[in-house]
């Protein structure tokens, strides 16, 4: 089992920066791959962006190419999502996913959930 926790959302106006975190424990960390999804009110919930277990690999969104960078550091457990030159259209809970596969953009490709954190970016 792995427990995710995610933190560092909030409200921030259009064309600001946040920093989502992810911590994990149980499992060693190291051993998934782990992506950001999000969810706005009344649609579904989509891929972000994806980080393999070494950080050798990532991948983006169409949406957030650019503008989000994902970063992990296995020594603390955790993963981030640097979002910069925010949106209203950003707005969503921000969940982040672990995989002991190799990452994928479907939701079905993840085993573990975190609980999620609100981002909310005004104009």
């Amino acid at each position: 089992q792995v427990q995710l926790v995610e933190s560092g959302g909030g409200l921030v106006q259009a064309g600001g920066s946040l920093r989502l975190s992810c911590a994990a424990s149980g499992r060693t960390f190291s051993w998934y791959d782990m992506g950001w999804f999000r969810q706005a009110p009344g649609k579904e919930r989509d891929f972000v962006a994806a980080i393999s277990r070494n950080s050798a690999r990532t991948d983006y969104a169409d949406s957030v190419k650019g503008r989000f960078t994902i970063s992990r550091d296995n020594a603390k457990s955790t993963v981030y999502l640097q979002m910069n030159s925010l949106k209203p259209e950003d707005t969503a809970v921000y969940y982040c996913a672990a995989t002991p596969q190799s990452y994928s953009s479907l939701r079905n490709g993840y085993n573990y959930w975190g609980q999620g954190t609100q981002v909310t970016v005004s104009s």
